[in-house]
């Protein structure tokens, strides 16, 4: 015997919302993610903290400086990139990075809030809540922040060099097959 109850409540809704809703969240979660991986990613070269780009474990502040340096330098060899506009980049880079590198602390604080939100008991769901909507204005400040240096970086750039930078970009954070 199959029941079916009629739920008329403004809560309620339709399979087109429900998508709809699943749709968003699942955007927002990627999108979080994406923020704070790339946040954490530049701020951790900034800051020197332990981590593995490749095979090379980052350190201390000046191992992350020569790591940025190494980095820039492949990329200025790949691109052709002339001194003068070396000379436009670098600062730019190593500004974005100092800029980062507040929102990676905060990240890390916020992400260690809402684990001791969710040991909690009973759960405190509008404090989780305002832990999300935290997370997400600083993945937002983040990504606000690598479009501007993506956009200063691309002004210095000629057409042929931005192409060439997409394509490396492209072989180089592609998602992975398989």
């Amino acid at each position: 015997m199959k029941v079916t109850i009629m739920d008329n409540s403004p809560s309620s809704s339709t399979p087109a919302r429900r998508s709809l809703r699943r749709f968003f969240k699942g955007s927002v979660i990627a999108a979080f993610v994406a923020g704070a991986a790339l946040t954490a990613g530049v701020a951790a070269v900034a800051s020197g903290a332990p981590h593995l780009h490749g095979h090379h474990a980052i350190g201390s502040p000046e191992q992350a400086a020569k790591h940025v340096d190494r980095m820039l330098a492949r990329l200025y060899s790949e691109l052709n990139v002339n001194a003068a506009q070396q000379t436009q980049i670098d600062p730019l880079v190593k500004q974005a990075v100092t800029d980062l590198l507040p929102m990676h602390r905060q990240l890390h604080e916020a992400h260690t809030q809402a684990l001791q939100l969710l040991a909690q008991t009973p759960l405190d769901r509008n404090a989780l809540e305002q832990a999300r909507q935290r997370h997400l204005q600083l993945a937002d400040q983040a990504s606000r922040r690598l479009v501007q240096l993506v956009a200063d970086v691309g002004d210095q750039l000629t057409p042929a060099q931005r192409q060439q930078l997409v394509d490396h970009l492209g072989k180089h954070h592609a998602p992975k097959q398989g």
